[in-house]
């Protein structure tokens, strides 16, 4: 008995949809025309401090290698603006980040962690694809690996290679009907699936996510260097923070929206069918002096099931003393001030370090 790939695929999607999945699509697994990219990108150390990257190095590249048995990938895509997003969002966002006293939180953390989110829905699906190959030819054996940004996976490639879209100049991937603002996910299988067709790219002589960059990170259409990109000097990098670089934070606390803000794609970005990205409370519009006072266990409580916990408190405090810093070069805000000063003996060097320099920058000083 012979599978009708095409009606399997549908059934997949259809399924998909009813998880909050946006898009379900197949990807080849022969990556090897994409290694030569990874491989410059690593030996420019555009990876920074992320050695994971390196250490897993081509195997990236190659799903058969990091799952043995591999013959097909479905790649999921998942909407993450939160449901009560109204026309005009990307201007509040830019008016949030012109406001000197508010900490900025990236929009796809201030709901739940998207990885668990995800991955339970990744599994849920695999185990529906099981049953649905039940009566349709398939291994002895079915077997799946889900990953949603976990593993040495190149989740933007095949995402690309499968049709959720194109690679913007940003590096992230681009929908014509969605912009960017999704999650990607991963279903490695042992059933061979046809790809999907791929889409072409749509971004022509458009510049606008290099020219917004506030650290000028975005070093060539599609080529990141990471080690200046204020997602990664916020969540992935530990230790301090490059002190020529921590003016261009602005108040950015955690994460970075600004090339997916100013792309004309995002008017066509789509809010998420699920309660879990909905904005938590405590986590927006709140300004430096409240987030200063937190203590360790506050924050821990605050940021439960919050992608935001696994940096900690110290490397919170750190984010925090950089954009209070910012935000005292333009204006005397004594809570502000005080808020910092309650910290300048604190255990840890990197706090203390970086609380002394935002105080040093005092407006008027």
């Amino acid at each position: 008995m012979s599978i009708d790939h095409k009606l399997l695929l549908s059934q997949i999607q259809a399924l998909g949809q009813t998880l909050g999945f946006s898009q379900i699509a197949v990807a080849p697994v022969d990556l090897s025309s994409a290694e030569p990219h990874l491989q410059n990108w690593l030996a420019q150390n555009f990876h920074g401090s992320m050695d994971y990257m390196a250490r897993h190095g081509l195997k990236r590249a190659r799903p058969a290698d990091l799952v043995p048995g591999t013959l097909s990938v479905l790649t999921a895509r998942m909407n993450y603006l939160p449901r009560d997003t109204t026309e005009g969002w990307q201007d509040k966002e830019w008016q949030r980040l012109r406001n000197p006293q508010e900490a900025a939180v990236s929009i796809y953390a201030r709901g739940r962690d998207y990885h668990k989110v995800m991955r339970n829905r990744l599994d849920k699906l695999a185990q529906q694809v099981d049953a649905l190959l039940d009566e349709a030819l398939k291994p002895e054996r079915f077997e799946y690996r889900a990953f949603t940004d976990s593993a040495p996976v190149l989740e933007a490639e095949l995402a690309t290679r499968s049709g959720q879209g194109w690679r913007g100049k940003h590096s992230l991937v681009l929908n014509r009907e969605a912009g960017s603002m999704f999650f990607l996910g991963e279903i490695f299988l042992n059933v061979a699936l046809p790809a999907s067709e791929s889409t072409s790219a749509h971004c022509g002589q458009c510049t606008a996510c290099i020219d917004v960059c506030p650290t000028q990170a975005i070093v060539a259409p599609g080529l990141v260097d990471a080690r200046r990109c204020i997602s990664y000097l916020t969540i992935e990098h530990e230790g301090a923070i490059d002190e020529a670089l921590r003016p261009l934070l602005g108040n950015h606390i955690y994460g970075c929206d600004d090339c997916q803000l100013i792309c004309p794609w995002n008017k066509f970005a789509q809010t998420s069918t699920l309660p879990d990205f909905d904005v938590r409370a405590g986590l927006v519009g709140q300004n430096m002096a409240h987030l200063l006072a937190w203590s360790e266990a506050d924050f821990l409580r605050y940021t439960e099931g919050s992608p935001i916990r696994r940096i900690g408190h110290v490397r919170w405090l750190r984010n925090l003393a950089v954009v209070a810093g910012n935000a005292l070069r333009q204006t005397d805000d004594t809570p502000l001030r005080q808020a910092l000063q309650a910290h300048s003996a604190h255990p840890s060097d990197v706090v203390r370090e970086h609380v002394q320099w935002a105080l040093a920058q005092q407006h008027g000083v």
